[in-house]
């Protein structure tokens, strides 16, 4: 049977900024989900994954709307993508869907956008070709939006389609998708750690995060009702924290003065790497954006305070929670000599506070979804 594949994701810097409509900075992981799929002759839609043994979901592609609510969570994410293609059109007809992933769930590193993403790409050879990689994003984020009801910007799925090994993605959110037709809003930026001698650690904390049952969908209500106040369309369009005097509630004010801030950080780091400045420059930035979304944003845990702080004790260059919040993981940018004595420093942390083991390793920029040959 066919194989694709899609990956998790890490953002280097950018977190809450995509549904604002500002600037993102995304590297893909070799860490993938993969999908297996073949056309059925019954019409029927089979899914099955590894990390669900003895889970067998079947339904036809026109009941997918009906049958929604009574799915399984896990389906929701690979079956939206087919209500996706159903919906634009698309000749789905029966398929087979047999999926493996070896991006840890709930890490904040987009398992969910990878999940989605490797259906979308296996779905697009086998019934629809012509599909563009916009058009799949747009799916790939529909189907998480409206099918497994997580409120995600565009950010996870661009970075799984779109990334190329050895690069960041640098991502305008309002360009591209204001420039669908043209192919605008995205750049591809070296990020070669490997030169330098630095590598990129992320540690998963163990503390999943579920983005439908976190204050993920808060916080982007929050930014919307800071946009309103201050009569912009999105929060990318404040250019000044002098600007968020105007906001009356602190809350909002503290919430809008992150993005501002974030958006200002993603340009800051992806000009220090169109440059190609030794990579360990952007590490106070890291640093800044954690506390950023710790004290303005309010998602960090103190697990992930704990992971930042034993990270930057033992010679990171910086340090930061990544993803949604409320738990999942951190990356920390070290030199290839200190890895090993950073990844110890914040088990032995861990240990001290009562928090489980964490979970370390190494990432490197990968490639975007593709099928396997």
């Amino acid at each position: 049977m066919p194989k694709w594949v899609a990956p998790g994701r890490v953002n280097i810097i950018g977190e809450h900024t995509d549904y604002n409509d500002g600037f993102v900075l995304p590297i893909a992981l070799s860490l993938v989900v993969e999908c297996a799929a073949e056309v059925r002759r019954d019409g029927l839609v089979r899914v099955t994954s590894r990390q669900r043994p003895g889970e067998v979901v079947l339904v036809k592609p026109g009941d997918l709307g009906a049958e929604r609510d009574r799915l399984p969570p896990w389906a929701r994410y690979p079956l939206g993508v087919v209500s996706e293609f159903v919906r634009h059109g698309y000749p789905v007809a029966g398929v087979d869907l047999e999926l493996d992933g070896a991006v840890p769930i709930g890490a904040g590193l987009s398992s969910s956008a990878a999940l989605s993403c490797a259906v979308a790409v296996a779905l697009r050879e086998l019934f629809a070709p012509s599909v563009t990689d916009r058009e799949l994003i747009d799916i790939a984020r529909t189907a998480e939006n409206d099918y497994a009801g997580v409120p995600t910007g565009v950010l996870d799925q661009s970075a799984s389609i779109l990334c190329r090994e050895g690069h960041a993605l640098f991502l305008d959110v309002r360009d591209f998708r204001n420039a669908a037709s043209r192919g605008g809003g995205y750049e591809q930026i070296p990020f070669d750690l490997n030169r330098f001698g630095v590598e990129l650690l992320v540690i998963d904390t163990g503390q999943p995060h579920e983005l439908v049952d976190s204050g993920y969908a808060t916080r982007r209500a929050e930014c919307e009702a800071a946009a309103a106040e201050l009569g912009v369309s999105a929060l990318r369009d404040v250019d000044s924290i002098a600007a968020l005097d105007r906001i009356t509630d602190p809350v909002l004010r503290h919430r809008a003065r992150h993005v501002v801030t974030e958006n200002a950080r993603v340009l800051a780091v992806a000009e220090k790497l169109r440059t190609g400045a030794d990579p360990r420059g952007i590490g106070p930035i890291l640093t800044a954006a954690h506390e950023s979304l710790c004290a303005d944003f309010a998602v960090s845990t103190p697990a992930l305070d704990a992971a930042v702080t034993a990270a930057l004790a033992t010679g990171a260059h910086g340090a930061r929670m990544v993803g949604g919040g409320f738990g999942g993981s951190v990356i920390a940018l070290v030199d290839r000599d200190d890895t090993a004595t950073v990844a110890e420093a914040v088990r032995n942390r861990f240990a001290r506070s009562g928090f489980d083991a964490p979970r370390t390793f190494v990432v490197l920029p990968g490639a975007g979804a593709h099928r396997l040959d």
